[in-house]
């Protein structure tokens, strides 16, 4: 009985340093796999890390000039029957190129505010964009609800 498991002793013997053969060889397939991922993300990565933008961030200093006081704005309030108030003073349409002009003269870019009641027809405001617009005043506002 010694002898046959003497034997099987050297069987399982044989075995495992086979079995030890060949782990001693390296696997490089994760390997491989990890510097494909690598590569993609630097290629990825590295046009966005030059750009050609420039950007003029604050310098946390107050400004130089300030201005002193805001711009005067002109309002033209149309009722819903049509009727015009410029700066609270009841006006007509065919008077508006004359004191739009005016204002053009007095003020080199004067800023104007068309508010209109909700139940306006929206001809009567286009009316008055379109005289702004002859007059050459581009700085224009749009409101709504004409104030009380």
């Amino acid at each position: 009985m010694s002898a046959p498991a003497a034997s099987s002793n050297r069987g399982r013997r044989r075995l495992s340093k086979s079995s030890n053969a060949t782990m001693n060889e390296l696997n490089i397939t994760p390997l491989m796999d990890l510097v494909m991922v690598l590569l993609v993300i630097f290629m990825i990565t590295t046009p966005q890390l030059s750009n050609d933008l420039d950007l003029s961030l604050p310098t946390g200093k107050a400004p130089a000039q300030r201005p002193a006081e805001k711009p005067k704005l002109h309002y033209v309030d149309v009722d819903p029957q049509g009727g015009l108030l410029l700066n609270r003073q009841a006006v007509k349409l065919v008077e508006l190129p004359k004191l739009f002009a005016a204002l053009k003269q007095a003020e080199t870019d004067p800023s104007v505010v068309v508010r209109g009641a909700d139940e306006v027809d929206y001809r009567h405001i286009v009316g008055v964009i379109d005289l702004l617009q002859q007059a050459d005043i581009t700085k224009v506002g749009l409101a709504t609800g004409v104030a009380k």
